[in-house]
């Protein structure tokens, strides 16, 4: 285990990550402490959070079940203990690298019918779109991350979303559609089942959106 004052620093990192809005750490927060488990990432910023929070959730990762039972050097964390605080996989999302944050944002909203959940940096480097339980995070790269055209030639998806019938995929295909979104793959029955068309953003990234055919 690290010795205490670097776990004192890294609870303070912690404790000005939220301070500061670093919506990255929202996920370590939900996942250690199980008071915002409910919690989704923007609810976990706009909740207080103390400099004891931060000093519990460095103690929850380190197995101790308190602050005070690290410093103390008691055991870990009973298995009672370990079983109810299991961190639980609550949400993923996919990272797609563009060129300019702002201006994805504003092509996942207007086109794609996305809201902005947060952007972070002045100016911004990292940012995410929500729809429903459809999370995507945006990472600002300043140079080519793919070599010419091979995302397209090789269909190198950057993100898969799915809906649970046929009937919300054809409509969300015609959403689409009449928005003005430009298509790597319209709408097609596939072999296997499903339904599905793939989105061209205007970095280049391919997104999946699929559902059943029948």
């Amino acid at each position: 285990m690290p010795n205490l004052e670097n776990l004192k620093k890294q609870a303070k990192q912690y404790l000005r990550w939220h301070r500061e809005g670093y919506h990255p750490v929202a996920a370590e927060i939900r996942a250690a402490l199980p008071r915002f488990r409910h919690l989704d990432d923007s609810r976990v910023m706009q909740t207080a959070f103390k400099l004891a929070d931060a000093q519990e959730l460095v103690a929850r990762q380190q197995g101790f079940e308190s602050w005070q039972a690290l410093k103390s050097g008691a055991r870990g964390m009973s298995d009672q203990t370990r079983q109810a605080t299991r961190p639980v996989l609550s949400s993923t999302a996919a990272q797609l690298f563009v060129a300019d944050v702002m201006a994805s944002c504003a092509f996942f909203t207007e086109k794609l019918g996305f809201a902005v959940d947060f952007v972070y940096g002045e100016p911004p480097f990292y940012g995410q779109v929500v729809r429903d339980r459809a999370q995507l995070a945006l990472r600002l790269v300043c140079e080519p991350a793919f070599s010419g055209d091979i995302r397209q030639r090789e269909q190198l998806l950057s993100a898969a979303i799915t809906v649970d019938t046929a009937g919300e995929i054809k409509q969300l295909f015609l959403d689409f559609q009449a928005s003005g979104v430009c298509f790597h793959q319209t709408l097609r029955k596939q072999p296997w089942g499903a339904r599905n068309f793939t989105v061209l953003d205007p970095d280049g990234n391919l997104i999946l959106f699929a559902g059943p055919a029948d």
